[in-house]
């Protein structure tokens, strides 16, 4: 049984002031994947690339996940 969860990030950068280009930038991430993870909030994305972004936007990982409960 998989965990479900929903990425939090575009919410959390579009408060802080970034848009894609900018986060990719300033968390040294691909624009490709930073543009995959803004369309698709399920996106499966490792923790190493969750770690660059939250450090990036200046919060605590936990912030950038949702949990979502089984349907």
């Amino acid at each position: 049984m998989t965990a479900m969860y929903r990425l939090r990030i575009k919410e959390v950068a579009i408060s802080k002031g970034y848009n894609q280009s900018s986060l990719s930038r300033a968390a040294n991430i691909s624009f490709t994947t930073i543009k995959k993870i803004w369309r698709n909030p399920h996106y499966e994305i490792n923790i190493v690339t969750l770690h660059k972004i939250a450090r990036a936007l200046n919060v605590p990982t936990s912030e950038l996940l949702e949990d979502v409960p089984d349907q």
